[in-house]
């Protein structure tokens, strides 16, 4: 159990993190919410929500977001400047993969 909570902290925090980050990512790729929100498959609704705070972030909408942002040609560098971000996620999926 403890190792479970341990895993779910860390993703929070690099939730955290992430979700911090998200209006400059999509400004500098010059996109709508609206675009971003229909490419990984939720409603613009549910995409501001996410990126104001109002509402938690699913680790697969994470992912979603995360694969969607380093496949794109403007954003893809600024993920690797945001601290301590690409240290922390290699920590999360080394402890998913210690939790199986």
């Amino acid at each position: 159990m403890k190792i479970f909570d341990s895993t779910a902290k860390l993703k929070r925090k690099l939730i955290e993190k992430f979700r911090n980050e998200l209006p400059v990512l999509r400004a500098r790729a010059k996109l709508s919410q609206e675009f971003v929100a229909e490419k990984i498959g939720i409603s613009r609704q549910t995409y501001s929500g996410i990126e104001t705070g109002k509402r938690e972030m699913s680790w697969t909408i994470f992912l979603a977001l995360l694969a969607f942002f380093q496949n794109n040609e403007l954003t893809k560098q600024s993920l690797s400047k945001i601290d301590g971000f690409e240290d922390e996620f290699t920590q999360v999926i080394q402890q998913i993969e210690c939790d199986k």
